[in-house]
């Protein structure tokens, strides 16, 4: 995994090399290679450059962002005058008051012409988007870095279709897909856990843990599902009112973990208002807590179509959140469409199926009715392959 490349490398590359100063802020989920990124881009610069991360068993304060960024501009120091030089903060997010240090740090380099680049990570994305946007406006660009996707899992590890719908994309967990107590533990232990105690539980107000945890778990079980609030307060306990289990939905869902995706309206107010169809963002979470080894789940048709249109829905979240992308399901009555993109006023309407059989589409065909829609997609069944699918941009089918 060390000798490859996302995509997205590029542009990170790009932005190290340009000649103006730059703040850069990779944010995205544990384990998606944040800083396996940020290594690569030292290797490749060619400049002088301070890598630290506040991941340490004792908590970082802003006094230790202050040491680390001056021994990074000493580095800009040279007998010839000043030179460019990298500075590289890891898992910035657990450092408290840390955007308020970064901004008069930044403007102090602004002022002296300092000329350091400066790149931040962080794997709890809605705080470090939350940090970003309060303290640094105009000062930096967010880059997101999303969970691997099929395109990537299968150049860099030879998956198959059915292994990427079934292990997802944890590139840490590819290694390990042929033990399947040893990933599952992987999954549980150093993403789940790890990503809920200590980027959501630890840097947000949660008032009911055990809520939070029930409400990932019963997402992870009705993943690709639609399931009003109040259903979700019925089947779980001391589960609160519906603004709680709202709040708690977005928390994860900032995480990478979980989303609840809105009702497709055409207004913003009904949208808000809707029940939500809840979604896995990586089909590795839903797998292993199911109890369902790989090809147990393969025989269950039923599980096994769920974890399909989880896969679909997951990649077009995933891919289209760094273009502006919107994704909505749409319902009326007992007429469903799985996702609705929106780029714009540009509307294309998806239904995924798992099996080869011909349908008709009665929920596209009302939408496509009621709205006015550039595309309609079949994906799986007789229409596009999924293989092909989970292999395209996602901005292709807007076109």
């Amino acid at each position: 995994m060390d000798n490859y490349t996302r995509p997205v490398f590029q542009t990170i590359l790009k932005r190290v090399r340009e000649k103006r100063r730059f703040m850069q802020a990779l944010a995205g989920p544990r384990q998606v290679g944040k800083t396996t990124l940020a290594r690569q881009a030292i290797e490749k610069c060619g400049l002088p450059s301070h890598y630290v991360s506040a991941d340490e068993p004792t908590l970082q304060d802003r006094a230790w962002l202050n040491q680390q960024w001056d021994i990074a501009r000493t580095k800009t120091i040279s007998k010839d005058g000043n030179r460019p030089a990298l500075l590289i903060s890891d898992e910035i997010q657990k450092i408290p008051g840390w955007s308020e240090t970064v901004k008069k740090l930044w403007d102090e380099d602004t002022a002296r012409k300092t000329p350091l680049r400066v790149m931040i990570l962080g794997s709890s994305p809605l705080l470090v988007q939350k940090g970003l946007t309060e303290s640094l406006g105009g000062r930096f660009e967010l880059i997101p870095i999303s969970h691997w996707s099929y395109s990537e899992m299968r150049q860099c590890f030879g998956f198959t279709l059915e292994q990427y719908i079934y292990f997802g994309g944890y590139p840490g967990a590819a290694t390990l897909i042929s033990e399947h107590d040893r990933w599952v533990d992987y999954i549980v232990e150093s993403l789940i856990e790890t990503t809920i105690s200590r980027d959501i539980l630890l840097m947000s107000r949660v008032d009911k843990p055990a809520l939070l945890r029930r409400l990932f778990h019963l997402g992870c079980e009705h993943s690709g599902q639609i399931i009003s609030y109040q259903k979700m307060i019925g089947q779980l306990q001391d589960a609160g009112n519906t603004t709680t289990l709202a709040h708690y939905l977005d928390l994860l869902n900032g995480a990478g973990l979980l989303r609840g995706l809105s009702k497709y309206a055409g207004q913003r107010v009904r949208q808000r208002g809707s029940s939500p169809k809840l979604l896995v963002l990586n089909t590795a979470l839903m797998t292993a807590l199911s109890n369902r080894s790989f090809a147990e789940a393969q025989l269950d048709h039923d599980y096994w179509g769920r974890l399909v249109e989880s896969a679909v829905g997951a990649h077009l979240v995933n891919d289209g959140r760094s273009k502006h992308i919107e994704v909505f399901y749409w319902l009326d009555r007992n007429r469903e469409v799985d996702f609705i993109l929106r780029l714009g006023r540009s509307l294309t309407a998806i239904e995924v199926k798992s099996t080869a059989k011909s349908y008709t589409l009665p929920g596209i065909e009302t939408f496509c009715k009621t709205f006015p829609v550039k595309r309609r997609l079949l994906v799986g069944g007789q229409g596009i392959s999924l293989d092909e699918f989970l292999a395209t941009p996602v901005e292709h089918w807007l076109k």
